[in-house]
């Protein structure tokens, strides 16, 4: 199989960087981004000259546009654009601020697009490519405390599914990883923001905390061998649940949006009114 060219954010630590390594351990080659050069120029002392460590902040579009231009321009092409970059509000709806969500959707979600649209013009001049988006199994379900998150990442599912009946024709592919809860760390300071916590909402808080912290955790090292897969797949999948946890609790929640909107269908119908010409 021919050696893949990837581009990816947030190497630094996490996801990014296990996956970075994974594809770099087999031959292929990575364009390795973060805020941080100093967090990952040891991918350089690695493995030499299959990786191009960049500073990236997904949040400045004309860094965003530069960096997967030289990117492009230093490996001859791109074959993976692999958006892994992002980070976690915590707080009830009541808690956040106006500006720490509008910092939130700036890197979960525009931060994606930016990195989209910057490739997209190089990807559709190759004829070919492979657009993965890191969601989340809260960008399909949301529980209290983290629903900014969960917003940002149903928007990040919203946009990618669009984006893969755009440019099928153009042979890009894409595909939305989400990953269950996994021991990374991503529950620390360096990835999350913590909201004014206000004591309305201190028992609630202490009840999701208690299930968190007892939750099991999946080892996300055992996950690069099935990004490598769906990469490497012929056909991949739009949407790819990481990890055991994913689809049992899908199944119980969509499970329970189809019961709600069908013991409302009547109710739903009368709502059409008198077809109209």
């Amino acid at each position: 199989m021919d050696k893949k060219v990837w581009f990816i954010t947030g190497t630094s630590r996490g996801f990014g960087r296990i996956w970075a390594e994974a594809a770099l351990t087999r031959g292929d080659k990575v364009a390795a981004t973060a805020r941080n050069l100093g967090n990952i120029v040891d991918l350089k002392e690695r493995f030499g000259d299959s990786v191009l460590p960049m500073e990236l902040d997904v949040t400045d579009t004309y860094q965003v546009r530069n960096v997967v231009q030289q990117a492009h321009a230093h490996f001859g092409r791109l074959d993976v654009v692999l958006n892994n970059a992002g980070y976690s509000l915590v707080g009830m709806v009541e808690e956040a601020s106006e500006a720490d969500i509008r910092a939130l959707f700036d890197t979960n979600y525009f931060g994606m697009l930016r990195v989209i649209q910057a490739a997209l013009p190089l990807l559709r001049q190759q004829g070919s490519g492979h657009i993965l988006g890191v969601s989340s199994l809260l960008g399909i379900v949301a529980m209290p405390l983290i629903g900014f998150y969960s917003a940002s990442k149903w928007a990040v599912e919203a946009l990618h599914e669009s984006l893969a009946h755009e440019v099928t024709s153009h042979g890009i592919k894409v595909t939305l990883l989400e990953p269950g809860a996994y021991a990374t760390d991503f529950g620390t300071p360096a990835s999350l923001k913590v909201a004014t916590e206000m004591d309305a909402y201190a028992a609630l808080r202490k009840r999701i905390f208690q299930g968190l912290s007892s939750a099991e955790r999946g080892d996300p090292q055992a996950t690069a061998e099935a990004i490598l897969k769906i990469v490497d797949a012929e056909e991949p999948p739009l949407r790819f649940a990481i990890g055991t946890d994913v689809l049992p609790r899908v199944r119980d929640v969509y499970a329970g949006r189809l019961a709600t909107w069908e013991a409302w269908e009547g109710v739903s119908n009368a709502a059409q009114g008198t077809p109209q010409k």
